[in-house]
Formats: C-alpha cells, structure tokens, sequence
C-alpha cells in the first residue's frame, strides 16, 4: 500500500461518518466515500496542501449532490422514511468502518432531513467535525459570515423539532422497557400515559411489509395503532422474541420474527420525561441480516 493509499484508508471511517451523517444511508454513504476515493486517485497530490481537509470538502461536495438526489427519491417513498439504523447488539456487530458514524443519533438524523442540503452539511462539518468557518465556506462557496448564518439558522430549526437529542440513555432504556412493557400486556391506558401530547411515531416499512403509510399523532393516535399491531402479532403462530440493543449508539429494542430481524425501535423523550418521538424500522432493506 503506497502512503496515498494509506492516507486515505486512514480518512475512511471519518469520511464514512461523514457521509453517513449527510445521507442517512449505509450504502449512500459508501459510495459517496468510494467516489470521493476515486477522486483521490486521479488528484495531483503535490498540489494538495492539507489532504484531510481535500478529502472531507470532496466528500462532503460530493453527498451533497447525492442528497439533493435522494430527496427526490424520498418524496415518492411509500410512507414516513427514515434513516438506516446502524445497530449493534449481543447478536449483532457493527461494520467497523461504520464505528464512528453510530455516534450520530437516529432522532437527530430524522430531524437534519428539514434542512437544506447546505445548512445540513455546514451544521455537520461545525458540530461533528470541528471544522472552521474557512473550511465551511470552501465546501458551501458561501462567504465565512454567511457559513455563520447557516450553522446558527439550522441549530434553531433542529431545537424547534421536538425530541430531545441529550436524553441520557438510561432515561431512554427506562421508557423503552415501559413501552414495551405496557404494549405487551396490551394495557392502552399505560401505554397513553407514556407518551407527550404532542408525540409523533413513524413507521418506515419501505411498502415491503406492512407499516402506517403516515406519521401517527398524538397519544391516542399512537396508541390504537401500536396496540392493534401487538394484538395481531400476539395471534400469530411465528416465535418471535425481543432483545435490547444499541441502535446508533442509543438504547433500542430489535424484535426477531422466526430468528430474522424484523423491527428496530428507538425512541426520544421530550422534556417532561414522556416519548416525544417513537421510530420503528420494519423495511426489510434497512434491518440488519
């Protein structure tokens, strides 16, 4: 391996972290890495000054332009999307090159998608990678004061979201275990306690399996639904079981129907302690094997 190589070999779990953190997709992700490689490759290198920073404005250009792509692929998706869990549990481990890229919780990726692709990748670069406003502004092509601008425009847009992105983790496991609990024993009355009046819950099925084709609203909302599912999945014949997990380095609940993952569930809470926020992943596309 020559030392161009192994520089970037050295930047890819950053890059990928990067990538993933603007797209919200594993393999989004890694291609726009291995474009960023191929780049790299046919780059006059002693022309570079600081290759990292090279390497992160080009990846960073480059999901950009994968974004804008994928938002018009998203405003057809059947249903609520929402972003690929990157999971980990007893059973199952975490791609290494993804290691770096699961420190960005599920509840903040959701919440990045209102922002536009520029804020998103300014707010990214700033927050995540410590990058300088100089640094900002050669990936944007926007002036170092307007760079301020966007980083400052998108911390208010995500605060005006909802869930919290803070929430200790043992806070989220406790109204995990709670849900699951109340859901279980099909107690309506315990399960609409446990909800803010204003929470949201979107299931994302990818139309390959059967998910609400709509943000659920609303304690009662939530509630009828969630508890006509558990009724339905307490009838079948299939052995199913339940085990916790990390998704996206965060308290999870991943549900295996005949050994397969079918359901990845996380939460938020909001202030007062109650699910702000639920996400449930049943597209067979996004679940880990």
């Amino acid at each position: 391996m020559n030392a161009d190589t192994a520089l970037f070999e050295a930047e890819r779990p950053a890059l990928t972290a990067l990538c993933y953190r603007m797209l919200g997709e594993r393999a989004g992700a890694e291609d726009a890495v291995q474009d960023t490689w191929l780049r790299w490759e046919r780059a006059d290198h002693d022309a570079i000054e600081n290759p990292q920073a090279w390497l992160r404005r080009t990846a960073t250009r480059i999901a950009i332009d994968a974004l804008r792509s994928a938002r018009a692929r998203r405003e057809t998706y059947p249903g609520p999307w929402l972003p690929e869990p990157l999971v980990e549990s007893e059973s199952l481990g975490i791609e290494d090159r993804f290691a770096l890229a699961q420190e960005c919780e599920l509840a903040l990726l959701w919440a990045m998608e209102r922002l536009s692709e520029t804020e998103r990748a300014a707010f990214i670069l700033r927050e995540a990678f410590d990058a300088g406003y100089d640094e900002i502004s050669a990936v944007t092509g926007k002036s170092e004061a307007a760079c301020r601008q966007l980083v400052s425009r998108a911390h208010r847009r995500l605060q005006e979201s909802g869930p919290r992105f803070d929430a200790p983790p043992a806070e989220v496991a406790d109204l995990l275990q709670r849900f699951m609990a109340a859901a279980s024993a099909l107690d309506h009355d315990a399960a609409l306690s446990l909800f803010s009046k204003d929470a949201v819950a979107y299931t994302d099925g990818g139309k390959k399996v059967r998910a609400a084709l709509r943000p659920l609203i609303g304690p009662e909302d939530i509630t009828h639904v969630l508890m006509a599912v558990m009724a339905k999945a307490a009838k079948e014949t299939s052995e199913w079981s339940v085990e916790p997990a990390l998704a996206n380095g965060g308290p999870a609940i991943v549900r295996r129907l005949d050994g397969k993952v079918d359901l990845i569930l996380t939460l938020a809470p909001s202030t007062d302690g109650r699910i702000a926020w639920l996400y449930a992943m049943r597209n067979p596309d996004k679940l880990p094997g």
